[in-house]
């Protein structure tokens, strides 16, 4: 079946929705508690435990096709205008946006600041480089994290792959 990014996404969140809750009903049902003198059988839960087991293995090969076919699209897939696949776009977004951030405080750093008062002496903070060349660093760096997330986001919502799966 064909899904998007974000479609194999969601189906992934589901999966593994699925499998939490399976989990959980495990923990509460594979033991259980009964007074001394009451009828055991009246108080069991239901519980199956070589169903669960393959229910769970199932779901866990689900998630695994599923991580498996989205990690070979992200590898494959190239983002229009950025000659890189999308694995190396979800590295160059993070790293665009620390420098971006970095940036951001250079650009409002003064040129000359006060430093705290220490004994009597005024200490100065100088920028040791062009302020207004940070400024326009930032502008650009803000500009191309912007392009490259509206990129990525567009492959991720129309692009569509082959998920071998049945649900």
């Amino acid at each position: 079946m064909l899904y998007t990014s974000s479609e194999a996404a969601k189906l992934l969140r589901r999966l593994n929705e699925e499998k939490d809750a399976l989990e959980a009903n495990e923990s509460q049902s594979s033991v259980f508690r009964a007074s001394l003198g009451e009828d055991v059988e009246s108080v069991r839960p239901v519980y199956n435990y070589s169903q669960v087991q393959a229910d769970i293995e199932s779901l866990e090969a689900k998630i695994r096709t599923v991580k498996h076919a989205v990690n070979k699209f992200n590898v494959e897939q190239e983002i229009p205008g950025f000659n890189m696949t999308i694995d190396q776009m979800l590295v160059y977004i993070p790293q665009l946006t620390r420098k971006k951030n970095k940036l951001f405080n250079m650009q409002n750093r003064l040129a000359k600041q006060r430093a705290a008062l220490s004994v009597n002496v005024v200490d100065y903070f100088y920028a040791n480089y062009d302020i207004d060349t940070a400024r326009a660093d930032y502008i650009k760096i803000s500009d191309e994290l912007s392009r490259a997330q509206t990129a990525l986001d567009l492959i991720n919502s129309t692009a569509k792959f082959d998920i071998d799966i049945e649900i």
